[in-house]
């Protein structure tokens, strides 16, 4: 079986009877090597400390005493937020069980980048088993953000930080760790140079062709499927298609802030401007299988400067709950 995105840490994780990822100590230490945790020379006793007893006993409660110890205003700031999220996280059963009391009761102070690890770890799951590598890069727009351009007339989704070529850290602890390699240019995955994903997976320097009509989009749509099945505990069919015009939208998803505007306007009878629709990226059909209600429409678009931050979580949290209970 072919491996893919090592620096999530899945290979630190375990799982349950059920396929979910449960919590271990060694995926707790991984959240240690984060630079923001990771005492620097001139760090305090204190910090030095409570660090050492972390990597020693993860689990161990951290007490506000020994966080008020840190002499360093932000090392404090960065150790309160790892306690609220490691406590989230060992709260729950599975990474999976926190994801959702995340999303669903307020993530509080979380850093959006551990929930977008979380969302990693997760599809890596999800996808465990996969051969198709277009469904993979097409997976990555769950949790990184994508610079959009047209070329050629076509439209391209790029990794917003490989193209910037910022970030002086990773965005996950594990890829110092690993060694694995700085991000390059990125390619345009097609036919050809697929079976380069594997051994690129972590770069996250290969492109996605989002065109209608093209194999990203429905791509995409076979993720979708499976995040709802896996989080939702619901079968859904979902099929792209191309077109906003002449649709009842009697219940509708924005999979990103911009979608949801758009959604909004359609909503109202509002009729969309030539830039809003420009904006649009990608919509779909969702039916919950059993469910015996209309249809439930997607909606992805990028933002004026093109971008694209996909909200995964709005896939769960907006589905509506009288279709969910007939699917039951």
């Amino acid at each position: 079986m072919k491996d893919f995105w090592v620096s999530c840490g899945h290979h630190l994780l375990d799982r349950d009877e059920a396929g979910a990822l449960v919590v271990t100590e060694e995926f707790l230490k991984a959240y240690l090597a984060r630079p923001e945790l990771s005492p620097p020379p001139e760090a305090c006793a204190g910090e030095r400390a409570l660090h050492a007893a972390l990597l020693a006993a993860p689990r161990r409660p951290i007490s506000d005493r020994q966080i008020a110890a840190i002499a360093d205003r932000d090392a404090r700031e960065n150790w309160a937020l790892m306690r609220e999220f490691r406590d989230r996280l060992m709260a729950q059963r599975t990474v999976e069980a926190a994801y959702l009391d995340l999303i669903r009761n307020g993530a509080g102070a979380t850093p959006p980048l551990f929930i977008n690890q979380l969302v990693h770890a997760i599809l890596r799951n999800v996808l465990d088993g996969c051969e198709d590598p277009f469904v993979l890069r097409a997976a990555e727009l769950f949790f990184r953000p994508q610079r959009m351009t047209v070329h050629g007339g076509s439209l391209i989704a790029a990794d917003e930080e490989t193209v910037a070529g910022t970030s002086p850290q990773p965005l996950s602890p594990l890829v110092a760790m690993l060694g694995v390699p700085v991000p390059g240019e990125a390619d345009v995955l097609n036919e050809d140079n697929a079976p380069s994903y594997w051994e690129r997976s972590d770069r996250f320097d290969m492109a996605l062709d989002l065109t209608a009509g093209r194999r990203g989009l429905a791509a995409l749509g076979e993720v979708i499927e499976r995040w709802i099945a896996h989080l939702g505990s619901r079968r859904a069919q979902v099929e792209p298609f191309s077109e906003a015009s002449n649709v009842e939208l009697t219940w509708y998803i924005g999979l990103d802030a911009e979608a949801t505007a758009i959604g909004d306007a359609l909503w109202k009878g509002e009729e969309l401007g030539q830039s809003a629709r420009d904006r649009i990226v990608g919509l779909y059909r969702l039916v919950l299988d059993r469910s015996g209600g209309a249809p439930i429409y997607l909606i992805l678009a990028m933002t004026k400067d093109r971008m694209l931050r996909m909200k995964p979580q709005n896939l769960i949290t907006g589905l509506p709950v009288a279709q969910l209970e007939a699917a039951s």
